[in-house]
């Protein structure tokens, strides 16, 4: 059996039951290779993304918050063609996620016409989140206090920023990080 190290200790010995796509090593300057069940069937892997930002942002249909998809989406079209992923974690861990990754879906697509990618319904904290973010509190003491939290992550895979809720994802103080890093 293959051993698969997270950060130095072997996934099994962390008894999350996490399973990446490749072998995680801290040898890497930036992000692990993660990956993210797509909420349209596949995977989502951020090494797929290297050599460009990337913006993560956990999110919920019914959060207070979910105006900022109309924002996220505009991200999207503006910069997504210059090499930006905005890539939406839907999560229900603050209780205001719908019941099924096809609610969420038809939801997102009928209330704010949404066309980035999406990750599968996936926890963000605690000890089922995911090795993403397991990995973002474990080396940069991030863990999301609300729906709606974004992390950017460079094209070398180096966190540039973390955000919570009330900075809108247009905000210039994201958008002054992500356009010097644009093709």
């Amino acid at each position: 059996m293959q051993r698969r190290v997270f950060l130095g200790q072997s996934l099994a010995a962390t008894g999350l039951g996490l399973w990446p796509l490749r072998s995680l090593a801290a040898t890497d300057a930036g992000v692990p290779g993660f990956s993210f069940a797509s909420i349209d069937g596949g995977r989502i892997a951020l090494d797929d993304w290297r050599g460009n930002p990337v913006l993560v942002v956990n999110t919920a249909s019914l959060c207070g918050f979910s105006g900022q998809f109309d924002d996220l989406q505009a991200l999207h079209d503006r910069y997504s063609a210059r090499g930006l992923l905005v890539l939406a974690v839907p999560s229900d861990d603050f209780n205001q996620e719908l019941a099924d990754a096809q609610a969420v879906k038809e939801y997102c697509a009928l209330r704010f016409d949404l066309t980035l990618p999406m990750t599968d319904i996936t926890h963000v904290r605690g000890r089922d989140a995911h090795a993403f973010y397991l990995w973002l509190a474990a080396e940069h003491g991030f863990t999301p206090g609300w729906n709606f939290n974004k992390v950017l992550i460079g094209p070398a895979g180096e966190v540039l920023g973390t955000w919570g809720a009330s900075v809108k994802p247009t905000s210039r103080a994201i958008t002054g990080r992500i356009e010097p890093l644009l093709r």
